[in-house]
């Protein structure tokens, strides 16, 4: 699209997936959050092949805790899914909840720019609010708070993910990320 973009391309196998990562920056104190970007899905990608597509950000807070904002388009239950913290921060237990809200990749139009954005924010406390996300200008509300902090050690960091997963015995995915930028405040 910018002609920057960034190509995924996942050969999986058994289902699998590949989870892509990066640090942005340290900002222990910001809580909300605008994640904005391009996705682009490939005819090249096996034909029914496509299980998720999970855009995350994890972020260190002032006390050492990790907050994960884990969000995706559940192509198994064909909704929008966030994470949260099942445990507590020591003793942690990741868990997908599946929304109210309709996602499936599989049914997004291949060989196009779709313009994806999600707004959450979090408390001092490390709980998440995933409040809404928009797929080509037409808005979903999630409205939702559950515990996303774990402690996990590690430094400080603003680190998002971008992951693929596979549907099928074996196949490929092939994505692409373009104008992929965080507002925060």
């Amino acid at each position: 699209m910018s002609g920057d973009s960034r190509e995924f391309i996942t050969n999986y196998y058994d289902d699998g997936g590949e989870r892509y990562d990066t640090s942005f920056g340290q900002d222990e104190t910001s809580q909300n959050f605008l994640y904005d970007t391009w996705v682009y899905v490939s005819s090249a990608t096996t034909q029914g092949g496509l299980a998720n597509l999970e855009f995350d950000m994890n972020q260190v807070t002032s006390n050492g805790q990790t907050v994960i904002y884990g969000f995706q388009c559940d192509g198994w239950n064909g909704v929008w899914d966030y994470t949260e913290n099942s445990g507590t921060p020591t003793n942690y237990t990741d868990t997908w909840v599946h929304s109210t809200q309709a996602c499936n990749p599989a049914n997004w139009t291949t060989n196009m720019w779709h313009h994806l954005q999600v707004t959450y924010s979090r408390d001092t406390g490390g709980n998440v609010t995933y409040q809404s996300v928009w797929l080509d200008g037409v808005e979903q509300d999630i409205n939702t708070t559950v515990p996303s902090s774990f402690a996990l050690g590690w430094g400080s960091t603003l680190l998002t993910n971008f992951q693929t997963d596979g549907k099928t015995s074996s196949g490929l995915i092939e994505a692409y990320l373009d104008e992929l930028t965080f507002s925060r405040w």
